[in-house]
């Protein structure tokens, strides 16, 4: 008789902690495991990178999953909008226009300015001593950078803060129930405040991404405005989350793994396989979902029209069929071929948007005239998707 395979349930407290060892068992167990109501886990690397390409699974959902997810309200018909939810053609017209204000080539000039902030919010922190990681820096400069690209005034950025985060959680792979509210009202204020500035923004053309949104429109006579709303919303969330998540990990395993933040001072060059190392080490994003338009076959088993394959970004960066020594960390590894992007027509908008930004904290990092330390407890913000911290305490001098 067939072994059944066995059940990843992603609001296990062991998940939420630290999900690397439940990685493990899940891959030992066989490369297919069960999630929750019509969902099927992979956490093998071979499965997930090639499953992030294959033309049989789609990014848009059906009504009925948002409505599983996140319960009834407005966060259900903006996830069915945004262009990470969306297939071809939907969503190569989407990403085409998106391109230009997200392109790799233009986000490798924003570096000098990256690097700026965070010097700027840096020299801030020294003359302090002490500061907290995310709310101090890995928050404010992806916030401040996307709201730069956007065209989001910097009157406004504290305000729209607090709704940003809440928006997070309508991205899980469940949303208990007790949550669904505070997504779905961020959503509506988010909408709101959008919608306003893109009046005002009709009026006074500039070269952002609503700039170039609203010139699409003009030449585009049936590209709506509510969707152009949801994907400015998106774009803001999307443009900080990762990233913020990506500083905070940095930072977090620097300094609890002193010898690779000796490394780093010692060969500044590493700076950026550094950044390519956290993105294995401890994903920002660790999971992604598909859904199955055609049959699927894995591990002699066919997954049916219908159903969600969750791909465990996290496990796949861990496979040791993939990587060797997987549970290091390790600045040095090379090559590193992780899958914390995704892949395929879906491949992270923002990754080289997030690669500059994290390549100039590890820059600042590397010649700090004095190697920082932790200064107190690390605290996580609870979540099954995003590794995300609420407060890093360091101190930067001697003695503080």
């Amino acid at each position: 008789m067939r072994q059944l395979p066995v059940r990843f349930d992603s609001r296990d407290p062991r998940v939420l902690d630290d999900p690397y060892p439940v990685y493990a068992e899940l891959r030992a167990a066989g490369r297919l495991a069960r999630g929750s109501a019509g969902q099927w886990v992979v956490s093998h690397h071979a499965d997930v990178s090639r499953l992030l390409k294959d033309h049989r699974l789609g990014h848009e959902y059906p009504p009925e999953y948002h409505e599983f997810s996140n319960g009834t309200g407005p966060a259900n018909d903006f996830l069915q909008r945004i262009v990470l939810d969306r297939d071809p053609p939907a969503h190569t017209f989407w990403r085409r226009i998106m391109h230009q204000s997200f392109s790799p080539r233009l986000m490798r000039r924003l570096y000098d300015y990256v690097a700026g902030q965070v010097d700027g919010l840096m020299a801030g922190a020294l003359e302090r001593g002490r500061f907290d990681v995310v709310g101090d820096l890995a928050f404010p400069l992806p916030v401040t950078v996307v709201c730069e690209l956007i065209g989001i005034p910097e009157v406004d950025r504290e305000a729209v803060r607090p709704h940003a985060v809440q928006l997070a959680k309508a991205f899980a792979l469940y949303v208990p129930p007790e949550e669904r509210e505070g997504a779905h009202a961020a959503v509506t204020w988010l909408r709101d405040y959008v919608n306003a500035l893109v009046d005002e923004r009709a009026s006074r053309p500039a070269d952002d991404l609503i700039g170039n949104l609203l010139a699409a429109q003009r030449e585009t006579p049936g590209l709506d405005r509510e969707t152009l709303i949801d994907n400015v919303v998106f774009l803001f969330f999307a443009g900080f989350e990762t990233t913020t998540n990506l500083i905070s990990t940095t930072w977090s395993a620097l300094l609890t793994r002193p010898e690779q933040l000796r490394k780093l001072r010692e060969r500044p060059e590493l700076a950026e396989s550094t950044v390519e190392e956290m993105l294995r080490y401890d994903a920002p994003i660790q999971a992604t979902a598909r859904y199955v338009r055609e049959p699927v076959a894995i591990d002699g088993r066919t997954i049916r029209p219908g159903r969600i394959l969750v791909l465990l970004l996290g496990a796949a960066n861990h496979d040791p069929a993939r990587f060797d020594r997987p549970e290091e960390l390790d600045i040095t590894r090379d090559p590193n071929p992780h899958v914390s992007f995704g892949g395929g027509p879906h491949h992270c908008l923002g990754a080289a948007l997030a690669r500059v930004e994290g390549r100039a904290v590890a820059d600042w990092l590397a010649r700090a005239a004095e190697a920082p330390r932790l200064a107190g407890r690390m605290i996580r913000r609870p979540s099954v998707t995003f590794r995300a911290y609420q407060s890093i305490p360091v101190a930067l001098r001697p003695g503080e």
